[in-house]
């Protein structure tokens, strides 16, 4: 099997034999849904190649092609009256540059938009006259051109906001370019209003418009408000985007193939991976019902068919960028406060509703609550949709481990700005191998000042988890979760191998951590710091932690042998106390 991954020629990609689960049924649908279509993903979710399989069908000048195209797919046994009737052009706005001036941007904008109008006019034999100092005018021209010809024009925008994207996160270091390219007469809202004109019977057709958030669109809605928002239908949830059924006939397949090498797969456990590492994304308003992020999976299966295993990474760096989207939100009034909020597993991050009209302005200038924020980490992909709560409210959360490592990145930036990997990887794999915690402990009892910062509104055992679960977290290693559900409980924090890396001597971790205020020991801060060890572990406070920890910890154990296997787990559990923010102290369950 080939697996496209990185690739948006669907041309290229069905001629040559590429793996594509097919989505050409919903064409009816989309034809039906509106005439200028406003969809949004995440980005890496696979619109570039949805927008180039529409390309193709629409295309005038593929009506040759069609059955080689499409015979075998759903579209082919039951084509619409629309395949091969239009002209068709694509802009794609993440090919144009943010950087610099805005001359300089609109410059890039219109260069753009003119090099796609001369392939338009190359590919159609048209005569179109291109003003190099002003695209608007040449895209009149081509739609004169076209109209001369009675043909009518589709018009694909992709990634509609991606430099507008880029110039938006600049906006935070005061630059007031975002404004000149959305406001006013500004340069994106100018040709966005010029693409509504045409579409008033000018012989623009129909539009397609993908892009990862609504927020630019809300700020030049006045110039283009005639779009219908399709990203929540649910008959789109899985436009792109792939389903656990199809993940598991396409695992059942390569492992065949495995087979026929001699080599063999597991294909429980690689599905485990899968849904762990890759699922978990939800844009459907009516159920919940979760897809996988197309792109991480294909880098999974891709590596999966060539060689067997996974990739040693299981975070493709090519989503690397979410990181960015991250750190943006970090940059704006509450931010911080909702990125450690949803990193908390035992509080809930609910909205009203998900907010799809709200724009950039408002956002730097007034200080968001959290519905907004949470709405726009949706969009970005990074939070997405769990279930209805109580009067209709939505609750939200991350969607799957692989997001979860880009959260906890950002707060161990957020909060050890100044600590470096290599500062605590000894200790931790120290931890990893043999299970002693000491060393990382003595690392975090040297910072735990910080957590007694109020400004980060934190108390007892969470701020104490939270250290640990940043500077333990290794998805390279291990499953990490915290606050799994384990029939109904809930741990603290669980180090499960992952299964291609259990041929290595480490441990499975299951930590539960207890928080002791200084006044239940009746002790100051500088008297806690003097306290030997032995006189530490000893305080009747301490004690009673320890025992209620384990006990809990003892009601987890079996659950988690019967999820993993007992003969599997090389499980090592721990508890941690807390003394104020003052002294840590730990100690793992007698064999």
């Amino acid at each position: 099997m080939k697996f496209p991954y990185g690739m948006s020629n669907f041309n290229k990609l069905i001629k040559e034999g590429y793996f594509y689960v097919d989505r050409t049924d919903r064409i009816p649908l989309l034809e039906e849904a509106g005439q200028q279509l406003l969809f949004l993903r995440p980005r890496r979710f696979g619109k570039s190649l949805l927008l180039n399989m529409l390309s193709n069908y629409y295309d005038v000048a593929n009506a040759d092609e069609f059955e080689t195209l499409f015979g075998h797919l759903a579209i082919g046994k039951n084509p619409t009256e629309k395949h091969n009737q239009y002209l068709v052009m694509t802009w794609d706005f993440s090919k144009v540059d943010a950087r610099g001036t805005i001359e300089e941007i609109r410059r890039r904008l219109y260069g753009h938009v003119n090099n796609r109008i001369r392939d338009f006019a190359q590919a159609y034999q048209l005569d179109i006259e291109i003003n190099d100092e002003d695209a608007v005018s040449s895209f009149d021209a081509l739609l004169r051109a076209t109209r001369e010809q009675k043909r009518l024009l589709y018009l694909f925008i992709d990634e509609y906001d991606n430099f507008a994207n880029e110039v938006m996160a600049s906006k935070v270091h005061n630059n007031d370019r975002y404004a000149d390219l959305v406001y006013g007469e500004g340069i994106l809202k100018s040709l966005f209003k010029n693409v509504k004109a045409a579409a008033a019977g000018n012989g623009l057709d129909r539009v397609f418009i993908t892009g990862v958030s609504p927020v630019i669109m809300a700020d030049i809605s006045s110039g283009y408000n005639v779009a219908d928002n399709i990203y929540r239908n649910p008959e789109f949830n899985d436009l792109c985007g792939f389903t656990e059924i199809e993940i598991q006939k396409i695992l059942n397949q390569v492992n065949q193939e495995c087979q026929q090498r001699g080599e063999l797969v597991d294909i429980e456990t690689a599905m485990k991976t899968m849904r762990q590492f890759y699922n978990g994304y939800c844009f459907n308003q009516h159920d919940f019902t979760s897809v996988y992020n197309p792109t991480l999976a294909l880098y999974f299966l891709k590596s999966l068919a060539q060689y067997c295993r996974y990739p040693d990474e299981l975070l493709d760096h090519n989503l690397g960028m979410d990181r960015d989207r991250i750190n943006y939100i970090a940059q704006l009034p509450n931010g911080p406060a909702l990125i450690q909020r949803i990193c908390d597993d035992s509080q809930q991050v609910i909205v009203p509703k998900l907010h799809d009209r709200f724009g950039v302005k408002d956002m730097l200038e007034q200080e968001q609550e959290e519905e907004a924020l949470a709405s726009l980490l949706y969009y970005l992909g990074v939070l997405t949709q769990d279930k209805v709560v109580v009067l209709g409210k939505l609750q939200l959360r991350i969607p799957n481990l692989v997001i979860r490592s880009l959260y906890v990145e950002k707060l161990r930036k957020l909060l050890l700005p100044d600590v470096q990997l290599s500062d605590f990887s000894q200790a931790k794999e120290q931890f990893f191998i043999t299970g002693d915690l000491q060393p990382l402990c003595n690392f975090i009892q040297e910072r735990l000042n910080i957590f007694s910062n109020r400004d980060y509104r934190w108390v007892n055992e969470f701020a104490i988890k939270t250290a640990f679960m940043m500077l333990l977290f290794d998805d390279r290693l291990y499953i990490v979760d915290s606050e799994p559900e384990l029939k109904r409980q809930y741990a603290d924090f669980t180090l499960i191998a992952r299964p291609d890396m259990r041929k290595y001597e480490m441990l499975d971790h299951l930590m539960e951590f207890k928080f002791v205020k200084l006044s239940d020991v009746n002790l100051s801060g500088k008297e806690v710091q003097h306290l030997s060890e032995k006189t530490l572990q000893e305080l009747p406070q301490v004690q009673a932690a320890f025992t209620a920890a384990f006990a809990q910890l003892e009601t987890y154990k079996p659950i988690l042998f019967e999820r993993y296997g007992e003969d599997i787990l090389r499980l090592q559990t721990t508890a941690v106390v807390a003394v104020g923010f003052e002294r840590l102290v730990w100690r793992k369950a007698e064999e």
